[in-house]
Order: C-alpha cells, then structure tokens, then sequence
C-alpha cells in the first residue's frame, strides 16, 4: 500500500511539476518576444516529455537501468501505438506530407539507432549488451541535429510544424513561482515515484523492466495523452501526430542520451523483441498513413493499433 502511495502522489507531482514548468517558462519566453511555433516546439514539448526525463535519470542515478530504459521504450511504444491509436478512435488523423517523407521516418531512424547502441553482444561480442557513455554522448548528438531541424522548420513558418500553442501570458514573479514549484515537484515526485515503483516490483516479484515498460511508461506519458485526446475533441487530432514524434524523439535521443551519460545503462533483462516491437511500431505508424486513405490514419487503423499494444502488454506479464 505504501509503495502504492508513493506511486500515485509521485506521478501526481510529477504531472504538475511538469504543466508548472511548461507554463511558466513559456510565459517568460514569450515575454522575450519568443514566437509561439518555436515554444510550442521546443519549451512545451520539453514539458510533456519531462516526466521520463526524471523518472529515467534518477533511476539511472538509483542503478536502477532496467527502468530508465524500459520507461523510454516503453513511452515511445505506449505513444506510438495507444496515444494514436486512441485519439483516431475520437476522429481520424490527417497526416502531412512532410510529416509522412520526413518525421515519422525521424522516429524509425531513433529506433534503429537505439538498437544499434542496444546490441553490444551482438554487434561487437561484448560480455554484455550496455548504453555506455559514448552511445550516450551519441544520441545527445542526434538530439542536437533534431532540434536544428525543429528551429529550421519554424523559421520557415512551415504549416507542417504543429499548430501553434495558446501560452498563458503572467507576471514575471509569477513565472519564477511557476517554474521553481515546477522543478521541486518533478524533482520529489520523480524520487517518490522511482521508489514506489522498485517498491512495487519487488513485492511484486516482478522485474523491474516490465514495471518499467508498462506501468512507468503508461504513467509517463499521461501529458502526451491527455493533450492528443483533448486535441483531437477539440477536432484538432493532427496535433497527437506532432505530440507522439516529438516526444519519442525527445526521449530516445535526450532522456536517454542524458541517462547514459550519468551512468551507463546495462540492458538488463530488456532485450532484441522489445526493441523490435519499438521499431515495429514506428514503422506501423508511418504505414497506417497510406493504407486505405491517402495520409489519413483511420478508426480501423487506430483499433488495430490499440490492439498491438494490447497483445505486447499481455504477452509482458505472462512472461512474468
């Protein structure tokens, strides 16, 4: 019941944490005459992506490698395939063009490269598959380029870059308030939230890299969820689309990168069929776009997707 407890009021602070900070730094951005496309882009998708940033750094810094990583591949999947998949059972999504020829296949590359750095033993007859520093050092590399992209693409105003944010305009005492409380609350919430989590699995006598890839994950990616199905009934479902690629891309190149670079990250027991199901369920993204209607990821589509999803998590725990 404790770690329960710990659980819950963790992601709790988290989440507020996470819309405290998101808020307030926009505010002060915009008082900076910072545009609306570049904070959408960049600030506020820090912020729905700052739950796994936490979680997986302090479990990194706790040893705890099987969480961080498993909470990234975890989200990443959760988001590909759930978060679409539930915002296209609200409304069909329309996918750009370049969203189609560029992005998504972004996504797939993040995927791969992940597994590349994932497979040690394969690759190189190591003792043991390890995200070390440098593969670290690696993905905070991509990230950098990703963000060039990300800058590029609202400086050319492209209308394939998301739509642009309402952002809370507020004093700056006010700002300063929001963004300290921010940081406190993903700080002790991501510490309460790692112990209740490793709490839970051992009681449990389950490994922490399910707990990682299924209850973790799921809990970290509530903001992207919550935002894509406000979104889509709001009858803007394109914004999941830009919300799922951001965040994925996000995760694997600065969560992880970040992680590996307090400390290297042994796989543990997460291996090749996780990972292949992240890379499968970014390529099912970007061909759901095609099928039946042109750029337009259907109902059947996103049930088929919820499905998958389903399957994945149940095969997860009868395993355990």
């Amino acid at each position: 019941m404790l770690n329960t407890l710990l659980l819950i009021g963790g992601l709790a602070l988290i989440l507020a944490g996470a819309n405290g900070l998101t808020d307030g730094s926009a505010a002060v951005a915009k008082r900076f005459r910072i545009s609306d496309l570049v904070i959408g882009l960049t600030i506020v998708a820090f912020g729905t992506s700052a739950p796994e940033l936490v979680i997986s750094v302090l479990s990194a810094l706790n040893g705890s490698a099987e969480m961080a990583i498993g909470n990234v591949v975890g989200s990443n999947i959760f988001n590909a395939l759930m978060i679409i998949g539930c915002t296209t059972l609200v409304l069909p999504i329309k996918v750009g063009e370049g969203t189609m020829s560029k992005e998504i296949p972004l996504v797939i590359l993040s995927s791969l490269v992940l597994f590349v750095c994932a497979n040690d033993m394969m690759l190189d007859r190591e003792a043991v598959n390890v995200i070390s520093r440098s593969d670290g050092f690696v993905l905070l590399a991509f990230f950098l380029i990703f963000m060039r992209y990300t800058f590029a693409i609202a400086r050319n105003g492209a209308d394939e870059a998301g739509e642009e944010q309402k952002i809370k305009e507020m004093p700056v005492w006010k700002s300063v308030l929001y963004i300290a409380g921010g940081l406190a609350g993903l700080i002790f919430g991501g510490q309460l939230f790692v112990d209740g989590a490793s709490g839970l699995a051992r009681s449990w006598g389950v490994s922490e890299s399910v707990i990682g890839l299924t209850l973790v994950a799921g809990g970290t990616s509530l903001p992207e969820l919550a935002t894509s199905v406000t979104a889509a009934l709001k009858k803007n479902p394109g914004i999941a689309i830009g919300n799922v690629i951001g965040s994925n891309l996000f995760n694997i190149f600065f969560v992880l990168g970040c992680s590996a670079t307090v400390s290297p990250l042994p796989m543990g027991n997460i291996n090749n069929l996780d990972l292949s199901v992240l890379i499968a369920s970014s390529l099912l993204l970007w061909l759901v776009g095609w099928f039946f209607r042109k750029r337009t990821i259907t109902r059947l589509e996103g049930a088929l997707m919820v499905g998958c999803y389903v399957v994945y998590t149940a095969y997860l725990i009868a395993q355990q």
